[in-house]
């Protein structure tokens, strides 16, 4: 498995009390797999991204990348780990106006020690693979918002991570482009062997996702028998 989280408990705190995020949540994704998370507002969804990407520490339970867990490790040790192993695509692109396409990417190797030619060769790599290679001069007022995603995606992959987390990203997209991002991050999730876990509301995408796991008041639901068209259509 490249990513693991094992009874995640999760709390903030609420007046007096503590209100409970996740509630002893487990999850397994294996590499070149996408897990579709659902569920209602406040049900957890966010969290549960928060803490697989180790941006949140949980109260009780582990989480595992590419069998390191992330456990007791120093907060400059989980930024090498996010690093090296998780990319992040953000529900908004929150591209740099200032840089163009292929800068976006060429950035992220450049935290990663990369030399800039090896960094330029990669991002066009990329860039191509998301249909971008053309525009990799752009800026990002000259892109479309669903160019401007694709981007986005590429950015997530640029240091081969082998876990990638992805947090609604059709929200602001019709739903042919919204499909056609779908499509994309299904793709290169085969492609590249992630573990990828994909947040969203929209139930109309699903039949990309090898499994769908459900999330309600912090608990985490995952059927064995659950296909995309049970859920969709529910």
């Amino acid at each position: 498995m490249s990513l693991t989280l094992t009874d995640i408990t999760l709390t903030y705190p609420d007046g007096g009390t503590r209100l409970t995020a996740l509630d002893q949540v487990s999850l397994e994704v294996p590499q070149g797999s996408l897990i579709a998370v659902v569920g209602p507002s406040g049900s957890g969804k966010s969290s549960l991204l928060a803490v697989a990407a180790t941006l949140i520490t949980p109260d009780t339970g582990t989480v595992t990348i590419d069998g390191q867990s992330a456990t007791g490790l120093t907060r400059g040790e989980l930024t090498e780990l996010r690093c090296h192993k998780i990319g992040i695509v953000f529900q908004q692109p929150n591209l740099l106006p200032s840089l163009t396409a292929a800068e976006q990417l060429q950035v992220m190797a450049r935290i990663d020690g990369r030399k800039p030619r090896t960094a330029h060769t990669r991002a066009m790599e990329l860039l191509d693979a998301v249909g971008l290679a053309d525009q990799a001069a752009r800026r990002p007022h000259q892109l479309s918002g669903g160019q401007r995603q694709r981007v986005n995606i590429a950015r997530a992959l640029m240091n081969d991570p082998t876990v990638l987390l992805v947090d609604e990203p059709t929200s602001a997209l019709d739903h042919e482009r919204g499909a056609a991002v779908i499509d994309l991050i299904t793709r290169l999730t085969h492609r590249q062997a992630t573990a990828t876990v994909l947040v969203t509301h929209d139930r109309t995408h699903l039949t990309a996702a090898d499994r769908i796991a459900e999330v309600h008041d912090g608990r985490l639901h995952l059927p064995a028998s659950t296909t995309p068209s049970d859920v969709s259509s529910s």
